[in-house]
């Protein structure tokens, strides 16, 4: 059981949560965040036999099970950081994410409007 759980401890580290950062060749970061599951279960007996000695044979078995699902990604470049999800289950999240690019266009606009007046 404690080797079990000694080599489920090695697979589940910060670096399987966070994975490894890949720079694009336009100098963006992206940094993969992943979700581990994992489980573990243990049992034995000991069965009675049919044999002339005292002593009562043992019988056991253990498992392990490890489950690695990626969630989102980070993206660090352009001056900003964003999340990225995998799973976008409604449009109200893309257009929160779309928010503060919406937010800065209009600055944007009304900054080169002023300008010109």
């Amino acid at each position: 059981m404690k080797t079990t759980m000694e080599s489920i401890r090695e697979m589940v580290d910060v670096n399987t949560i966070v994975g490894n950062a890949v720079e694009t060749p336009d100098g963006c970061v992206i940094i993969p965040v992943s979700k581990v599951s994992f489980g573990f279960a243990a049992g034995g007996g000991e069965y009675n036999t049919n044999s002339n000695t005292d002593e009562l044979p043992f019988g056991g078995g253990s498992g392990a099970g490890v489950t690695l699902q990626p969630v989102a990604f980070v993206v660090v470049g352009q001056g900003q950081i964003r999340l990225l999800s995998i799973h976008q289950n409604t449009s109200i999240e893309r257009i929160i994410d779309l928010i503060p690019c919406f937010i800065d266009k209009i600055y944007n606009i009304t900054q080169k409007k002023q300008k010109d007046t």
